[in-house]
């Protein structure tokens, strides 16, 4: 049994995924390094297994020579890895989110999708990612998580629980007409408006769902949260960030349609009408893998193509 082993969280939809993962087990082989893979889940797939589907061969990668294991996505999935690798896109990220974040691991993506804010380094770079990460050159800083309570009219303790990296969104459960809410900040309300619903999000998730409503990109190391309101009637209904300390609360009108509260487009609560949703930071971190020292506003221009034409900087 090796004493490092590395968690590969891949999307399996994807053909460019296999090449990845045996160039992943080569080089773990040869370092001495462990791999365990998470095998297609239908919890953790992004779309059902079809035809088009390509699933990890652990027999291909054992023909490495690579120590590997196969694992089904769970809550022990990430328990003793030293840190969790994702081949795919933001969305496979999120889903590796849920196996690292429980379990403390810290966690890097390799983008094989199309714009990849989450992920760490491109695809091209595999074989430099590894020798990073084989020989220890790499360090791991905190990103904020919220923590997402529901609480029923009359009751002062949560009737159900989640956390958010990202973003959640509260939403019309029926997706017909609007729903209304009020919003609330450290005890005192703010806005009353009917909207299609509002998201309260990290720095992280500034520059996903939020930054499509309108909201504004916060830097990674700042420490905030933003919320969101989507397509609100009203003349106050603009972004506001709020201090990381703070408790943000949404009501949904007692008389309104229900709702519910959608994070990171995965874990999804029932929010009845009457009901309030509390969403403050989070006790824990999310550990985040770094190889790079990339400033973020260069990634902003890169993912987004922002055009810079006419910078010429300090002389």
């Amino acid at each position: 049994m090796t004493e490092r082993t590395f968690l590969v969280v891949a999307h399996t939809g994807r053909e460019s995924v296999t090449g990845t993962l045996r160039t992943i087990a080569q080089r773990c082989a040869d370092a001495g390094v462990g791999l365990r893979i998470v095998d297609h889940d239908t919890r953790l797939a992004a779309e059902p297994i079809t035809e088009t589907t390509h699933p990890v061969d652990p027999d291909m990668l054992r023909a490495t020579g690579a120590d590997v294991e196969v694992t089904s996505a769970g809550s022990a999935s990430a328990k003793g890895c030293e840190l969790v690798i994702v081949l795919g896109g933001d969305g496979t990220f999120l889903r590796a989110a849920e196996l690292a974040y429980p379990a403390s691991v810290p966690l890097m993506g390799i983008n094989l999708g199309h714009i990849g804010f989450l992920a760490e380094a491109e695809s091209h770079r595999v074989d430099e990612v590894l020798d990073m990460l084989i020989s220890g050159r790499y360090r791991v800083e905190d990103r904020m998580v919220l923590d997402v309570s529901v609480i029923d009219p009359g009751s002062d303790r949560p009737r159900a629980r989640t956390w958010a990296l990202n973003e959640v969104v509260i939403q019309n459960r029926s997706h017909n007409g609007v729903l209304e809410l009020v919003t609330e900040v450290d005890g005192r309300p703010v806005a009353a408006f009917g909207a299609d619903g509002l998201m309260v999000a990290t720095p992280t998730g500034s520059t996903a769902y939020a930054f499509s409503a309108g909201g504004p990109v916060m830097w990674p190391d700042l420490e905030a949260i933003l919320v969101v309101p989507s397509n609100a009637h009203a003349l106050f209904a603009r972004p506001m960030v709020t201090s990381p300390r703070s408790t943000v609360a949404v009501e949904i009108h007692r008389d309104g349609r229900d709702g519910v509260a959608v994070s990171d487009g995965r874990r999804m609560l029932d929010v009845p009408a009457g009901s309030r949703i509390e969403v403050a930071r989070a006790p824990r971190s999310l550990r985040w893998v770094r190889i790079d020292s990339e400033p973020f506003a260069d990634r902003l221009v890169t993912k987004f193509s922002l055009p810079v034409t006419g910078w010429r900087g300090r002389s």
